[in-house]
């Protein structure tokens, strides 16, 4: 009978030990909802208005990208207009070489390869108009030779004749020198020839009315020469740069036209004809205003 208590006894506690156990784990499952589910709440609820929050400054931040990635989009286009445009000239320019409209394109490879070219190549290509240019300048020496009685009356007049000849090719260089450019550039093309002429021609008429304006005065009161040699010399002046800036922008457009190039034949004989004639105006010039003076001759 003990025995059998004993094992009732066992049997008991087993079964009073497992219905503890599954009434605790009831308890737990039923008190953890009840102590989570307002830990979640408040974690949630604190936590949704940063999320809003945030969502709405990545949307910000979003749209200020788009808004930069359209603004350079555009400032793209608009560049890219630009450089197209800027290209056009040079593109038609290129493209009226082959018909006369600019250099040819065998001036442009020489252009090229300047660099690459040895000096005696560059003396042979030049030295030959160079001859030209020096036998035209001695129509100079027949112009003083035939102006030399005037010469002999008034030798104040050869005080100025390097004077002319500097002046007028100055002004028919700076000519030269901004038609060549642009036509290198592709700015003008030979179509331009008319308007660009008359307008270097009205430049330099200008100039040299101011020049002569001031010229003339300081050789009669500061150098003390004479009236008369003073007025030719102020006369001149407008005369001499008309025809320099006249034939410094003529020039590289006759270059064009001919098929020969101007870098290598405009400045040179725009030089040599500047001379020649500006020293023909300048003796003719003072044979007339010494008549004017009185003056025999």
């Amino acid at each position: 009978m003990s025995g059998r208590a004993s094992t009732t006894h066992a049997l008991l506690l087993v079964v009073s030990f497992s219905l503890a156990l599954a009434l605790s784990i009831e308890s737990v499952a039923a008190i953890a909802p009840r102590k989570t589910s307002p830990s979640f709440v408040k974690i949630s609820d604190i936590m949704a208005p940063r999320t809003r929050s945030d969502a709405s400054e990545s949307s910000s931040v979003l749209r200020e990208l788009k808004d930069t990635v359209r603004s350079q989009a555009a400032e793209i286009e608009r560049l890219k207009k630009e450089l197209s445009a800027a290209a056009a000239p040079s593109s038609a320019a290129g493209g009226g070489h082959a018909h006369g409209h600019g250099p040819p394109a065998s001036d442009n490879e020489d252009i090229l390869a300047y660099k690459s070219r040895p000096f005696h190549a560059i003396a042979r290509s030049r030295v030959g108009w160079l001859a030209v240019f020096l036998a035209s300048l001695s129509m100079t020496a027949l112009i003083m030779n035939g102006f030399e009685h005037t010469l002999s009356k008034q030798i104040e007049l050869a005080y100025f004749v390097p004077l002319m000849a500097g002046h007028g090719g100055n002004t028919g260089g700076q000519a030269v020198g901004t038609v060549l450019s642009a036509l290198s550039a592709g700015a003008i093309t030979r179509k331009d020839a008319l308007r660009i002429v008359g307008k270097e021609a009205m430049s330099g008429l200008t100039m040299g009315v101011i020049l002569g304006a001031f010229v003339g005065p300081i050789c009669h009161y500061v150098m003390g020469i004479s009236t008369h040699v003073s007025t030719v010399v102020s006369v001149t002046f407008p005369l001499l740069s008309t025809i320099a800036a006249f034939l410094g922008s003529s020039l590289p457009f006759a270059c064009v036209v001919l098929g020969l190039d101007p870098a290598v034949i405009a400045a040179p004989a725009m030089t040599s004809f500047v001379d020649v004639f500006g020293l023909l105006c300048y003796f003719l010039i003072a044979n007339k205003i010494f008549r004017m003076f009185g003056l025999e001759l």
